[in-house]
């Protein structure tokens, strides 16, 4: 997400404290939240597939392998 989208995000939020909101902006803050939202849960997933830890046998188990193809999160 681009930061022109996140500046749009919390100029929304400061207007609807402020003063409100109109009904199509209201829907504009809902869609650029859910976009928000879904590139941080995507940029989550890609760092926690990156991890890899290290068992008490010495051998390591790679996460995004075990579980990164689980769908449904």
């Amino acid at each position: 997400m681009d930061d022109k989208k996140v500046a749009r995000i919390n100029e929304l939020y400061h207007k609807s404290k402020s003063e409100g909101l109109t009904p199509e902006e209201l829907k504009e803050q809902q869609i650029l939240r859910k976009e928000y939202i879904d590139s941080f849960k995507r940029n989550l997933r890609g760092q926690l597939n990156n991890i890899s830890i290290k068992e008490k046998d010495g051998s390591i188990t790679n996460l995004g392998e075990k579980f990164g193809s689980k769908k449904g999160n």
